[in-house]
């Protein structure tokens, strides 16, 4: 570069800086400047060699991160100069997190550390690290929520600057975003950032559709502006006459959101009727927000009429993203629809800027500590981090982008749950002990099944039992992250406690086949039923997958001398090479793909793009001419399989065929004596492991028969049960249908 052109850079970064300066959201101190001052001279000397791929120089890059998180998210000093100083770790050697906390403070310190281990973890490899990734950036919400928010601005200016990469980079960063970081943008409130970033998103995803609706909204732009402008000339004159203080703006919905309208409803472009939305933003002193709301909303509403079950109340029930405003969709002229939320400044604020604003009104002076409530409501998601990382992330995505319904206590309190909630999640978030203990719900006064979908309005009563304990099929019947991880962590100690039982019927049965039970001899049998943990071992005895027979086996082959030989070779080999045998802890072994709801198998093939292992969180795609081929979740492919053709994604998941659960019919006849049904229903609750879903019984003339249905692991278990109910007096017959 010339002298002139470097003169002519040094100016840009100047008035770059400058303008960062200007359009800070928070109001800034002189101390503040300072700050911000200092961490700019240091980005720039770290950065002084760098160039992005577009050529310019690299410190353009944390400026304009720096100029969405003081602008666009509005967030305090210490965050502006994390920003700039976010890669300075990463990119320069001679910097390091202790360098930062001598020349700044720990705070900034703490969030450049967490900036730079994010970073550096961004590789292209399978989709577990991938997803590893994810969970380690999602956890540093405990540490501090400003990493992440950096990040998604960080994120954003990459998103904006990406046309210079290779097209394959572009379509990696872009599924990423849409997986992930627009999702977490919404969640957090910032949702001008999440439109930009699955516009963006799309833009790389899917080029030709995302140029196709922008070339049309730029098309029809002029008549746009031109209904908007004859809409709100009806509503302005009475709106004048109430002396409101008031603006009204028009705005074209995102690219993606109309794109997500074409696809969910079937139609073109040209038949998506609310393209649009109309914002009437209300100056008002907070005891009146709500009045002035409600009296703009009749205003509107005596020129056009408002369709009902669109209406929706987020100032007397705010999101739980702190969101509030009056949404109304009404007939405009020309029998089109147009959407018109209805806000104060306040509340524009905070649709604009999340919680920055509330913290404006709500608590100017503590700029430290003003995050909080953001790490509190995000805090949920990540109670269970002990989870794998491929369902870590899938369950923290289920908070994400979820719609929020209202329901209502028995006692009229008010709670919040994301749209698809059944009465089970609603269990769980009221305490985890009344969760697990539910024995049935009631729904607006009649009973329901746990797996019913709850309705904004409803009320919920739970009907706990001492006796009540979780299945795996309530996995099936709940939506939250909060509920599934729960249920999850109660079902694993269900399972150490049966492995504590099995570890006892395999102490006898060994004792009879002259084999002591000690550390050599569960190491062979971990080996010879190729299993990963003792603890394995043990509850597979439990539950009588291994059984008496397979144990005869593995006594046999261990008697045979050659055998003997060859297998303490191995088992030696083993003991040293496989850590895993000692875990405190009882794994699934994934061997069987399943389908749908009903857990169905299917002859499926694994696509070649994404190349899914047994584990990993996947999902059918129902091809024309190959059948049913299974992707990854977080397949590069996935966001455009299910966002274009969701009417061919079908669920699939992996489990372990040991633990599969299945149904079972028994007839049984005998002679009718007082106490007889009681007694065979004593039976089957106390066989382990067994669970009744059906029972008929008829009598005639002092003789019985009936039909049950029981829900077993497998046929030994149903054997072990029906002996037992021959057992019971007066039963004469007991078959499997």
């Amino acid at each position: 570069m010339t002298e002139i052109d470097l003169e002519k850079e040094n100016a840009a970064i100047t008035k770059a800086y400058k303008e960062l300066l200007r359009v800070s959201y928070q109001s800034l101190s002189d101390e503040d400047k300072k700050l911000i001052r200092k961490a700019f001279e240091v980005a720039v000397e770290a950065h002084k060699d760098q160039r992005r791929k577009s050529g310019e120089a690299y410190i353009f890059h944390p400026i304009a991160v720096a100029k969405i998180v003081a602008q666009e998210i509005g967030l305090d000093a210490t965050s502006i100069a994390a920003a700039l100083l976010h890669d300075v770790v990463e990119d320069n050697e001679d910097y390091t997190v202790e360098t930062i906390e001598e020349l700044f403070n720990p705070t900034i310190a703490k969030i450049v550390d967490g900036l730079t281990k994010i970073s550096s973890l961004q590789q292209d490899k399978d989709v577990s690290l991938q997803a590893e990734n994810f969970r380690k950036m999602l956890l540093t919400l405990n540490d501090d929520v400003r990493v992440i928010i950096i990040k998604i601005a960080d994120r954003l200016h990459n998103m904006l600057t990406m046309d210079s990469m290779r097209p394959d980079k572009q379509e990696k960063i872009a599924s990423e975003t849409l997986y992930i970081y627009a999702p977490l943008a919404h969640r957090i409130g910032l949702y001008n950032i999440k439109t930009q970033l699955e516009d963006l998103g799309l833009k790389y995803t899917e080029p030709e559709i995302y140029n196709s609706i922008l070339g049309q909204l730029e098309d029809s732009k002029e008549e746009q502006d031109l209904y908007i402008e004859t809409f709100n000339n009806i509503i302005k004159t009475s709106l004048d006459e109430e002396n409101l203080n008031y603006v009204i703006k028009g705005r074209p919905k995102s690219i993606f959101s109309i794109k997500r309208k074409m696809d969910k409803q079937g139609v073109s472009f040209d038949e998506v009727y609310d393209k649009f939305a109309v914002r009437i933003i209300y100056k008002s002193q907070p005891k009146d927000e709500k009045f002035l709301a409600w009296k703009i909303y009749s205003i509107v509403t005596d020129h056009f009429i408002p369709n009902p079950i669109r209406l929706r109340d987020w100032i007397s029930s705010p999101k739980s993203t702190g969101y509030e405003a009056l949404h109304i969709t009404v007939m405009g002229p020309k029998g089109r629809w147009v959407e018109v939320q209805i806000r104060s400044e306040r509340m524009n604020e905070i649709a604009e800027k999340g919680y920055a604003a509330h913290y404006k009104y709500k608590n100017a002076d503590d700029k430290e500590d003003n995050l909080d409530l953001w790490i509190n409501r995000l805090q949920e998601a990540l109670e269970n981090s002990s989870t794998n990382a491929v369902d870590f992330v899938e369950q923290f995505k289920l908070n994400l982008y979820s719609k929020e319904i209202f329901v209502f206590t028995p006692q009229g309190d008010l709670k919040s749950l994301p749209k698809g909630a059944t009465p089970l999640d609603f269990a769980f978030s009221i305490h985890t002990q009344i969760g697990m203990k539910t024995r049935g719900v009631k729904v607006n006064g009649k009973l329901v099944p746990l797996s019913t979908e709850l309705k904004s309005g409803d009320q919920v009563e739970v009907i706990t039992s001492d006796n009540a304990k979780p299945t795996s099929n309530w996995l099936n019947y709940v939506s939250t992250s909060r509920a599934k991880s729960k249920i999850k962590s109660l079902l694993k100690e269900e399972k150490k406690q049966i492995a504590e039982e099995g570890k006892e019927i395999l102490r006898r049965k060994l004792k009879q086949l002259k084999i002591t039970l000690n550390e050599k001899s569960v190491n062979e049998m971990v080996n010879h039923f190729k299993l990963k943990t003792s603890l394995d071992l043990f509850y597979r005895v439990g539950i009588s997958t291994i059984d008496s027979t397979m144990l005869k086996e593995y006594a046999a082959s261990r008697s045979n001398a050659l055998v003997s030989f060859l297998k303490n070779k191995i088992t030696r080999k083993n003991t040293v090479a496989n850590p895993d045998l000692d875990k405190d802890e009882v794994t699934d072994k994934y061997d069987l793909l399943v389908f749908g709801k009903e857990e169905e198998k299917l002859d499926y093939k694994i696509a070649n793009c994404c190349s899914p292992i047994p584990g990993d969180s996947v999902f059918g795609f129902i091809t024309i001419n190959d059948g049913v081929k299974v992707h990854k979740k977080s397949c590069p492919n996935a966001v455009s399989l299910q966002s274009n053709y969701a009417y061919r994604i079908i669920s699939a998941k992996w489990i372990d065929s040991s633990q599969q659960e299945f149904t079972a019919q028994i007839k049984i006849s005998g002679i009718d004596t007082v106490g007889l049904l009681n007694e065979i229903t004593k039976v089957i609750s106390s066989n382990m492991h067994v669970n009744m879903n059906g029972i008929s019984f008829q009598s005639e003339d002092g003789f019985v028969s009936g039909k049950i249905n029981v829900i077993v692991k497998n046929k030994n278990m149903l054997k072990k049960l029906i002996d037992n109910l021959k057992k019971i007096n007066g039963i004469h017959k007991v078959n499997r249908v």
